[in-house]
């Protein structure tokens, strides 16, 4: 199962099952058939880092940013001859840094937005709507450890939306609250991993109500509390249950 979400409202607004003979290539264009992402932007893993799907986002109206790896090989490579370490640095690009202390760690993170360069004007002819390259440089350190290199690591993302670096910064950080904001929720409160029900259209089914779970329990503003307290709540208090249940219209 694939799932759509939207981190403006921290809600999982689609899911489509994947085929057992198919991936998430595959699976990607059909869950954006039944989204209105016009004036968006989607972010996906790098697997959905695809032509393809970056042509169908267009053509809906919405805008990409798509993280560089591996599996674009050529793209891979171009961002590394024309970013090299040197080049970070450079004030005609459009930069903006971050840093953060948590935990007894500290990050930095630099961001790099420029215009797609007459070199590479070519791949603009191959991705729908290119118009922007972007470089996302982190270099973590333990605060207690001074005197140790930080350890530096460097993402490339393109993108059709018309970007700042400001922006750029935003719409990566916003990418990862699906991990904490719907993986972790899934994998750590609800314990999906451990489920084993794999039965026909099962999973698919109790992928979906755990989904929506989350997203009534998310929506509930008057419990202040976190997500594993109002599911206990819910379990434990009738009275909380309909409130949040009549709330979102299924009472």
């Amino acid at each position: 199962v694939i799932s759509a979400f939207s981190t403006m409202h921290s809600l999982v607004i689609g899911q489509i099952r994947t085929d057992e003979k198919s991936n998430e290539i595959t699976a990607i264009p059909e869950l954006l058939n039944m989204l209105d992402i016009k004036g968006k932007i989607i972010t996906t893993d790098a697997m959905g880092c695809q032509k393809d799907i970056a042509e169908k986002i267009q053509k809906q109206g919405g805008d990409y940013l798509f993280a560089v790896k591996g599996n674009q090989g050529r793209l891979n490579k171009a961002f590394e001859e024309k970013f090299p370490l040197k080049e970070l640095n450079n004030p005609e690009h459009d930069s903006y840094a971050i840093s953060e202390k948590s935990h007894g760690r500290e990050e930095i993170r630099l961001h790099i937005v420029c215009d797609v360069p007459d070199e590479l004007i070519d791949f603009t002819f191959e991705w729908k709507g290119l118009k922007k390259l972007c470089v996302a440089v982190s270099f973590r350190s333990i605060i207690a450890e001074q005197k140790k290199e930080p350890e530096m690591t460097v993402r490339y993302y393109i993108s059709s939306a018309d970007l700042t670096a400001e922006k750029f910064a935003t719409a990566i950080r916003n990418h990862w609250h699906v991990e904490n904001k719907l993986h972790w929720r899934l994998d750590v409160v609800m314990n999906e991993d451990d489920c084993k029900i794999r039965r026909g259209n099962a999973a698919e089914l109790f992928s979906g109500i755990r989904h929506i779970a989350i997203n009534i329990l998310t929506n509930d503003k008057v419990f202040k509390a976190g997500l594993r307290r109002k599911m206990r709540n819910a379990a434990m208090d009738r009275n909380y249950l309909a409130s949040v249940l009549a709330e979102s219209g299924l009472s």
